[in-house]
């Protein structure tokens, strides 16, 4: 017996019917939420990043400057108790 063709046990997808005007808005939105943001490394942003190179290959946002590592503190001198005067 066939097997029944899988688009009638998996609906189709729907596709968003935007008009340039809205889907600019859209992918200007999603701009301003990746360059705004306070935490701009933080993996909540990351499906948002992927979206927008989707929707807009050529505008792939700049890439992340790379992180400065933080200073070290100075060692502090453990030796023994100091004589008082």
């Amino acid at each position: 017996m066939p097997r029944p063709a899988a688009t009638a046990i998996v609906p189709a997808m729907p596709t968003l019917d935007l008009t340039d005007d809205e889907f600019a808005a859209l992918l200007a939105a999603a701009r301003k939420a990746l360059d705004e943001d306070r935490y701009p490394r933080s993996p909540r942003l990351a499906p948002l990043r992927s979206a927008l190179a989707k929707l807009d290959p050529a505008s792939v946002p700049k890439p992340l400057p790379e992180r400065v590592p933080l200073p070290q503190a100075p060692a502090r001198h453990r030796g023994g108790r100091r004589e008082r005067r």
